[in-house]
């Protein structure tokens, strides 16, 4: 049966409400949308996204205990079998970081990996989260092969990858993002077995980016970060037909400052 599952950070849900995402909703074809940076109490994201949920979309979601900060979600055409908020770490608990739901036999994923800051304790907090969550992966991508079913973890990183996957890279070689430790542990992730799926239907090419500065003219010349991504389980991985950046047409649509990125399973 066919999946089509989109992830796309929002830059709050509620100015993105108001700029197009619920027309793009209206006009998607996805099953499953993860959202991160939703930044709303639940009573707010319900309120700014109630035409959809009119509409029949359901909704899970994971806000942050910090006021206007993080917060994810899932929106999917049928109700989710059950939810996990979390990858137990303590400390990231309440911080709106990650949520996951089960429907029939996958389990979909929404992250908000830590921005970070390089040389300060924002970094040190983000590296934490990913020691934390790098275990986590492991022992959850174990358990669900070991149940037969699969799995897809969607979101924003905040880790460029390879140079591929940042347009200016050389000016960002010492900066959160781009720094080695973090790009080290996005290749042992794949090391050891998670599908990078959209990497591995567009090749060896630069991009496709999905997100641009606000700043200057990054959208323009497409001076981008690719940074929202499907890490997928081996079997679900081979079922990948498609993979697509919903690029905006002009700076003057885009509602989010990223891009929704669109994988369809057959």
């Amino acid at each position: 049966m066919s999946l089509i599952i989109t992830t796309v950070n929002v830059n709050g849900v509620r100015a993105a409400a108001g700029k197009g995402l619920l027309a793009w909703l209206a006009g998607s074809a996805a099953d499953i949308v993860c959202l991160q940076e939703v930044r709303a109490t639940e009573q707010q994201f319900h309120a700014a996204i109630a035409p959809a949920l009119e509409a029949g979309w359901h909704c899970v979601g994971a806000e942050s205990s910090a006021k206007g900060r993080a917060g994810v979600a899932i929106l999917s055409r049928t109700p989710a079998d059950a939810v996990r908020v979390g990858f137990d770490a303590e400390e990231f608990a309440a911080a709106g970081r990650y949520i996951e739901a089960d429907f029939g036999g996958v389990t979909v994923a929404s992250l908000y990996l830590p921005t970070g800051e390089a040389q300060t304790p924002k970094q040190d907090d983000k590296e934490r989260f990913m020691k934390g969550f790098g275990a986590y992966l492991a022992e959850r991508s174990a358990a669900v092969t070991a149940q037969g079913r699969d799995m897809v973890v969607c979101g924003d990183w905040n880790i460029a990858h390879t140079e591929r996957d940042i347009k200016n890279w050389k000016g960002n070689v010492k900066k959160s993002g781009f720094l080695p430790g973090e790009r080290a542990w996005v290749a042992d992730l794949l090391a050891a077995g998670w599908r990078d799926v959209v990497r591995d239907v567009h090749g060896d090419v630069a991009g496709p980016y999905s997100w641009w500065s606000y700043r200057g003219k990054a959208f323009d010349t497409d001076a981008g970060w690719r940074i929202d991504y499907h890490l997928v389980t081996p079997a679900l991985a081979a079922r990948v037909t498609d993979a697509r950046v919903e690029r905006a047409a002009s700076y003057d649509q885009r509602w989010s400052d990223h891009a929704p990125v669109t994988v369809t399973f057959d």
